[in-house]
């Protein structure tokens, strides 16, 4: 049954693809939905049997690569951890897709099915990525979510930004990939295996160093394809695409690839201790500097994308920390309140006709009581609010990190703080107050079709209670995310915090969030930002001019190299000599044929010439052996 949950989205793929220009709407819809659902049922199968017995041994599909002793099989992994993943990418995938098919549904008919074939794909190759057995099956689902997302984003391909949005994404991924295949080169050199349950078995087998730089260059692929400083500035840009796109990018899909394959590893991080604290620091890192952006950005889509770039700086920092379980954990509470985030502004977009600017916005609350209501419970989940799921989770991390360094449970407090800003913030400028949008807009403003409201609703629930499924001991809970994915996160650290400690630290981290919600909703309710942000408002809406440094440090220099390699190397070098030798050829073949000329007084002059210079020849060499070899 394993191999049935990517075939159903490739089969969804193929046919949507293959017949797009005849299929109807409704049938693409039917197709594209139904493909994910059938997923979505196997996997719920899938892990009520590895919780019920274990990890399932899947039979390799077939041979893959085997040259000599070098053996790579087509082969899946369904496990703890991977079944988990399984049930967010199919679940969370499954109600964006029903989503689209209201959203998108002004799209003409060929491009209608375009759109949903390249959803199936893109669900097909994560899928692809989190059941793989080996890093090799995973590397192949981990370019074809590069790809599809390459597509996705650039979907409106006649807009030249987007397209330029889309090529960022897929060339900074490149850079991170290129980290993740030199690390899987190093393993296979060193062990002939790129099989985890090989390789975890045989890490004794690696020295310190090996180690070190393995796990170094498997990061560098984590930091491009989940957004970590310095490869992240591709995210937010990926906002181009249609908003349930980024919806399935930012909470499902993509970005969290790179926590899999760091909590995949997590028997290779824990032996190198400069990897992890580089996780840690620049997990941190990202969370703070990403948070300081999305505190004055305007765009409510942008908001929401420096929002997934911090918190995937906070799970980055629960791996360095060794809280593995906790990193996974918000990978799923994430996913919920995330993809609602998502989705209520896509349904807010929907309704204001493709405005995006929250300036133009402003109590939406009695014109969308759904849209707003689901939005609101996403808000205090990513704010770390009890009971809602994001401070379970986000609880979960910073324990671990005042465990570990109390250094990192502080910036981990002040990120907590800035978020809960910033979402109020959007929220209270987008859903309080009064409407500042055009007289035509406010005419029309209507709450969105049952499409799009259902998987709000759904997923509010899911954000709402989500955190139950892991609740900790100190409030009576078993903890049980954590003992199901104990038998593959083997190498989580053990904290021990005192109660009383604990709750100190919660705490102190609720009361920030509270705080910080309450000035933002008191502080914009009434007077949100309308004006142009001067001084360091002006830097943080700017992006700390980010995207202008690295035009000017890397793109830039390169491209000048390019064309220096273009015009003088190419053009004037490789292409002049070349040039020059067919030139060289036809200007001595037009010299020479000016002998042959038709004149009989011409002919009988060479023949002058011929006989005196054989006279010469003979006259100093008078055999004609010597007579050739004095011409040759």
């Amino acid at each position: 049954m394993a191999y049935l949950v990517p075939l159903f989205p490739l089969i969804g793929f193929l046919l949507n693809g293959v017949f797009r220009n005849s299929l109807s709407k409704g049938l693409v819809g039917i197709i594209g939905c139904g493909a994910v659902l059938a997923s979505f049922v196997v996997s719920v199968i899938l892990f009520l049997d590895v919780r019920a017995g274990g990890a399932l041994a899947v039979q390799p599909l077939y041979p893959f690569i085997h040259v000599a002793n070098f053996k790579i099989d087509f082969v899946f992994q369904v496990d703890q951890l991977s079944s988990l993943f399984l049930l967010i990418i199919t679940g969370i995938g499954f109600l964006i897709h029903l989503y689209s098919t209201s959203y998108m549904h002004d799209e003409t008919n060929d491009h209608f099915a375009r759109y949903f074939s390249y959803l199936n794909l893109f669900v097909f190759s994560m899928l692809l990525l989190v059941l793989g057995a080996n890093y090799v099956i995973m590397f192949i689902g981990w370019e074809g979510v590069g790809l599809c997302s390459y597509l996705l984003i650039g979907y409106w391909f006649k807009n030249t930004d987007y397209n330029k949005a889309a090529n960022k994404a897929f060339i900074m991924n490149r850079i991170g990939d290129a980290g993740f295949l030199l690390g899987i080169f190093w393993l296979l050199s060193k062990l002939g295996t790129a099989n985890y349950t090989d390789v975890f078995a045989n890490v004794s087998n690696l020295t310190p160093t090996d180690i070190t730089g393995i796990t170094l260059l498997l990061f560098i692929g984590a930091m491009g394809k989940s957004a970590q400083i310095p490869l992240y500035t591709w995210l937010p840009d990926a906002m181009a695409g249609p908003t349930p796109v980024s919806a399935l990018i930012h909470a499902a899909t993509m970005v969290t690839a790179g926590i899999y394959m760091v909590a995949r590893s997590n028997a290779l991080y824990s032996l190198s201790p400069i990897a992890e604290n580089l996780v840690a620091v620049i997990g941190i890192a990202t969370a703070l500097f990403a948070a300081t952006i999305a505190i004055k950005q305007n765009d409510i889509k942008k908001v929401l994308a420096y929002s997934t770039v911090s918190q995937l700086g906070y799970m980055f920092l629960g791996l360095g920390v060794g809280a593995y379980t906790g990193s996974v954990f918000h990978v799923m509470t994430h996913a919920f309140f995330k993809a609602l985030l998502f989705l209520g502004a896509g349904s807010v977009i929907h309704a204001l006709h493709h405005e995006q600017d929250m300036r133009n916005m402003g109590g939406l609350k009695k014109y969308m009581p759904v849209t707003h209501w689901t939005f609101l419970i996403a808000c205090i989940a990513i704010a770390g609010i009890p009971p809602f799921s994001g401070f379970f989770s986000k609880d979960e991390i910073l324990a671990a990190a005042y465990a570990k360094n109390p250094v990192y449970w502080v910036l981990g407090v002040i990120g907590a703080g800035m978020t809960a800003f910033y979402m109020f913030r959007l929220y209270a400028t987008t859903f309080l107050g009064q409407f500042r949008g055009t007289e035509e807009q406010k005419h029309h403003l209507h709450e969105s079709p049952a499409a799009i409201t259902i998987p709000l609703i759904i997923l509010a629930l899911l954000a709402f209670g989500g955190g139950f499924f892991n609740v900790p001991a100190i409030f009576g809970g078993g903890q049980q995310l954590h003992h199901y994915l104990s038998p593959v996160l083997t190498a989580e650290h053990e904290h021990e915090i005192a109660h009383s400690t604990e709750l100190m630290l919660m705490g102190v981290s609720v009361g920030v969030a509270l705080l910080a919600a309450i000035i933002a909703l008191t502080k914009y309710a009434r007077k949100p930002e309308l004006n142009e942000p001067e001084g360091l408002g002006k830097v943080l809406a700017n992006k700390w001019y980010i995207d202008e440094l690295y035009d000017n440090v890397i793109v830039n220099p390169l491209l000048a190299l390019g064309g220096f390699f273009k015009n003088v190397i190419e053009k004037s070098g490789i292409d002049g000599f070349v040039n020059g030798v067919g030139g060289f050829i036809q200007y001595s073949s037009r010299r020479l044929r000016l002998v042959q000329n038709g004149k009989v007084g011409t002919y009988i002059l060479l023949m002058i010439f011929s006989i005196l210079i054989l006279w010469l020849a003979f006259w100093y060499q008078a055999t004609i052996t010597g007579f050739f070899q004095k011409i040759f």
